[in-house]
């Protein structure tokens, strides 16, 4: 099993405080095996078998109340004297599951982690419920450095291209025939597509919904509007609507499957409502749309840059200068962290434009400049340069 040590670390920082632990992300991203890693490292600490509960509601191996009373006197029967770990995986297949949340959150014997695969699994009801008693992390597919370590053998250089090809999704690292992998991808989107988002939108056409899907794959970080997205789908001949397009958005973020980085006014200090750029949940689904294994390197690059940015920072936007753009602004709690994104920059025309926006910034908060190349160097004027690989890897 391939090591998440950010999970980790977060579980541990809230082990056994009062709040409930919740993990969201994507269907297969990982969250049911950080989960068992957890529970290997409670049970290292010395902490007994008997004090852990860990139910997955989606295998099938042994049947579990899925009725709200049920289910928390199933769970409670079985607390032992002292603190009792209880881990409910996808949850949300259990009728009124708030109710079993909110009753075994405030037993003081219970320290309790649930996970969820859909955005709207804390809205409504249970967001209400349990506003300022739960803490929640986004659970994404692997990192760039958590894919390297389970292929240390291999040139990292390769590696990087597989990554940037084929996401970062655990399991795609066991399979080693590219059409294996596409198979697998498009059984993951299929199931998201037919248990978390038809069930929803029974009257759903797929077929559009496939298509969006698709144009949005192509044309990861691009300033764009569903305006722009549904004249672009048209134009191929397949009419689709700006109001419906919208609504495909809303169930491809819903589900993780995209993420959107709003345009944040860098003068105004305030978010822009038109042309965000979207990018996807994972690298492998642009694969599996589109069936392409090569082609638009600064996009792809930019996306994994995109994920990265988010495991670290959680808030991550287009900035805008006037009229210059700056690729990525992370809104972190010490302030803002400005990052340009550039394939190469050894012609000096191109190191010159990269280098505009982040010049045109006169404050004092840190300035990236990210590129593929090994050479070049490594500060300008304060703005410090950096090689893409090596700042993926923490390096």
């Amino acid at each position: 099993m391939i090591e998440r040590p950010r999970y980790m670390a977060w579980l541990n920082r809230w082990r056994e405080k009062d709040v409930i632990k919740v993990l969201t992300g994507m269907r297969r991203c990982g969250k049911s095996t950080i989960l068992f890693l957890y529970q290997q490292r409670l049970l290292e600490s010395g902490v007994a078998p008997a004090s852990m509960q860990s139910i997955n509601f989606e295998q099938m191996d042994q049947a579990y109340p899925r009725e709200a009373q049920a289910l928390y006197d199933y769970i409670v029967a079985r607390l032992v004297p002292g603190m009792n770990y209880v881990f409910l995986d996808e949850v949300q297949h259990v009728e009124n599951f708030e109710r079993v949340v909110d009753g075994l959150y405030v037993r003081d014997d219970v320290d309790l982690y649930i996970t969820g695969s859909n955005a709207k699994f804390l809205s409504g009801e249970l967001a209400t419920l349990l506003t300022g008693r739960y803490v929640e992390v986004l659970v994404q597919p692997l990192s760039f450095a958590e894919y390297r370590s389970a292929r240390p053998e291999v040139d990292v250089e390769r590696v990087f291209n597989d990554y940037l090809t084929y996401g970062g999704l655990p399991y795609v690292l066991s399979i080693d025939d590219p059409r294996d992998i596409m198979d697998y991808l498009g059984g993951v989107f299929n199931t998201i597509v037919l248990k978390d988002i038809a069930q929803r939108n029974p009257r759903m056409d797929m077929r559009a919904f496939d298509h969006t899907a698709s144009f949005l794959a192509d044309n990861v970080g691009n300033i764009t509007s569903c305006q722009r997205i549904s004249r672009g789908l048209t134009a191929s001949g397949r009419k689709v609507s700006t109001t419906t397009v919208g609504e495909y958005i809303e169930e491809l973020k819903r589900n993780f499957l995209l993420f959107e980085a709003r345009r944040f006014d860098l003068q105004g200090s305030g978010y822009l409502n038109t042309l965000e750029k979207y990018y996807l949940g994972d690298l492998g689904f642009r694969f599996w749309l589109l069936g392409k294994s090569t082609g638009d390197l600064g996009h792809r690059v930019e996306n994994a840059i995109y994920l990265e940015l988010l495991h670290r920072e959680r808030e991550v936007c287009v900035g805008k200068w006037r009229d210059a753009e700056v690729d990525f602004v992370t809104l972190g709690s010490g302030g803002p962290h400005y990052y340009q994104v550039a394939l190469s920059v050894l012609d000096e025309t191109v190191l010159a434009r990269e280098l505009a926006p982040l010049q045109a910034l006169r404050d004092n908060y840190p300035k990236t400049l990210l590129t593929l190349d090994r050479v070049g160097s490594g500060d300008h004027d304060g703005i410090e340069q950096v090689n893409i690989i090596d700042w993926l890897l923490g390096e």
